[in-house]
């Protein structure tokens, strides 16, 4: 249950700082992952050390490591921009009133792309329908159970953040386009 951190911080993120610094740190977490899976893949490629006696373990996992970490990937851009885009529209919409709201909101949607586009993707064809639409709902909810749990810890971060930065971005002129790395 580490992974829904990365939206309560997405969400502090957005909301102190707007959607063009998100943007430019959801792109960074990407090339991280990217960076990690080379490593990954090299590690995989090079000879095990000689008293090494779980090389076919290791190699069976990272094995299917390159259908999860396509789903990973794809579920990660997904899910990080629409809630970055979801909260920094809503801020706007609700002249920044309503934080609980406007970051319940954002996961909600945010993590359901997430946890759809990855389940599906790493998991069609080797586990049935109804067990994948039951993952999908049980992770998504789960998720944003998280935020509305974490929500006291958001207000607090972010009116501590805005106080010190002396910073309160609204997204009234921002371009959303994803592939953007600046306006």
């Amino acid at each position: 249950m580490v992974f829904p951190i990365s939206y309560i911080f997405g969400d502090i993120l957005t909301e102190v700082y707007g959607y063009s610094a998100a943007r430019r740190v959801i792109w960074l977490g990407f090339v991280c992952n990217l960076i990690f899976v080379l490593i990954s893949f090299i590690a995989k490629l090079l000879p095990p050390a000689h008293f090494w006696d779980g090389q076919s373990a290791y190699e069976k996992i990272l094995g299917y490591a390159p259908r999860l970490l396509f789903a990973s990937f794809i579920a990660y851009l997904f899910g990080e921009f629409s809630n970055s885009f979801v909260l920094a529209k809503l801020k706007v919409k609700t002249r920044g009133k309503f934080l609980w709201l406007r970051t319940i909101t954002s996961t909600f949607v945010g993590q359901w792309f997430d946890s759809a586009v990855f389940i599906t993707l790493a998991f069609y064809g080797n586990i049935p329908i109804g067990a994948l639409i039951f993952t999908v709902i049980n992770q998504w909810v789960a998720k944003v159970l998280y935020e509305i749990l974490f929500t006291p810890l958001t207000y607090g971060v972010v009116n501590f953040l805005k106080k010190r930065e002396g910073l309160d971005v609204f997204d009234y002129e921002t371009k959303f386009n994803p592939l953007l790395l600046k306006g």
